[in-house]
């Protein structure tokens, strides 16, 4: 079968294999978050509009398309109106990519931009309580290895307030166990690199869980902490594996605590530490470090969001207020190595 458009897949090839990290110098993380997102488009093409990345063309990506790739998004895939915002970021960049390398495709961009971003809900943030915390924390089956990795994973990315890939970016050699304070480099945006120290009980946690799937040590300084083995081959884990067992932990954990939300997601983890952090007196300024966060006004969060320690401090200066009780209350059929050639895997 012939490609209807060559062009089209050369363009996606060297987006993500020159562009975005020669030119643009972005980040790997960058980079894999702009390929998940066109993947996603050309997935919405295949499955609601009968069309493969072997019969696309240019005007393929016009508004029309798009905001139904969006809609698709939400609907169907139940992202949020921020997350829906990301992958049409992603489009509007490779659209723009096009129209810088030929003129003619100046329209494609155009039609891009007349998509609107879509309306954001006030920033709040999902955390877990500190009786949920430790239910959830039980759950994994730790007479099993898996259990055993699951529990560990869930204990240092709260510890560390780190990003599920962060945590997952971790190599052996990151690990500086013997020093007098044992820390972890972490790898957060844009490659920059933070020091984060861990607490005694993950140390010894993480001592136990190299016993079982490092047994060789720090021989292979270069080798992922987590992993997971297909056809006999390490592999780095991957987000998906960890969301799915957070979600059936989250479920299994919701009939012994009623304060587990509704739906338990890896980020949550980072989002749960920062607000611990902060109810026991860290300052914002030096909150914002720990998180790796650029600025500290993307700290400022977890203030809006700890109502707890508001309604604290307003019971604490209200104390004549009554209680209230009486009020009521190319020639290629192949998709996938289509794909490949076109840099998107």
């Amino acid at each position: 079968m012939k490609i209807k458009d060559e062009s089209l897949v050369r363009a996606m090839r060297d987006f993500f294999q020159i562009y975005l990290p020669r030119q643009r110098c972005c980040s790997e993380n960058t980079v894999s978050s702009y390929r998940y997102a066109v993947n996603l488009f050309l997935d919405y093409m295949r499955e609601e509009r009968s069309v493969t990345l072997l019969g696309m063309g240019m005007d393929d990506i016009n508004r029309d398309t798009v905001n139904g790739f969006l809609e698709w998004l939400s609907d169907s895939r139940g992202n949020s109106p921020g997350t829906c915002n990301q992958r049409l970021m992603a489009l509007k960049s490779f659209a723009r990519y096009l129209g810088l390398n030929d003129f003619s495709m100046t329209a494609v961009y155009a039609e891009t931009c007349l998509v609107p971003v879509r309306k954001q809900p006030a920033k709040t943030v999902s955390f877990l309580s500190e009786p949920a915390l430790k239910e959830l924390l039980k759950q994994p089956d730790t007479g099993k290895p898996t259990g055993q990795r699951n529990q560990f994973f869930m204990i240092l990315m709260y510890d560390t307030a780190a990003r599920c890939q962060e945590v997952l970016d971790i190599r052996l050699g990151d690990f500086r166990l013997d020093a007098v304070s044992p820390y972890v480099y972490l790898k957060g945006k844009g490659n920059k690199i933070r020091t984060v120290p861990l607490m005694d009980a993950t140390v010894r946690h993480l001592q136990l869980y190299l016993s079982l799937f490092h047994p060789d040590g720090h021989a292979h300084p270069e080798n992922y902490l987590f992993y997971t083995v297909t056809h006999k081959q390490r592999h780095q884990m991957s987000t998906d594996t960890v969301e799915t067992f957070m979600k059936k932990y989250g479920e299994s954990a919701r009939s012994g605590c009623k304060d587990i939300p509704e739906r338990v997601h890896p980020h949550q983890m980072r989002h749960t530490r920062a607000i611990h952090l902060y109810r026991n007196g860290m300052p914002l300024a030096l909150l914002s470090d720990f998180l790796g966060h650029a600025s500290i006004e993307t700290t400022r969060i977890y203030a809006y969001a700890d109502t707890e320690m508001k309604r604290n401090a307003i019971e604490k200066s209200s104390p004549s207020i009554p209680d209230g009780d009486d009020v009521p209350t190319w020639d290629i059929s192949d998709e996938n190595t289509l794909r490949r050639l076109a840099g998107l895997k």
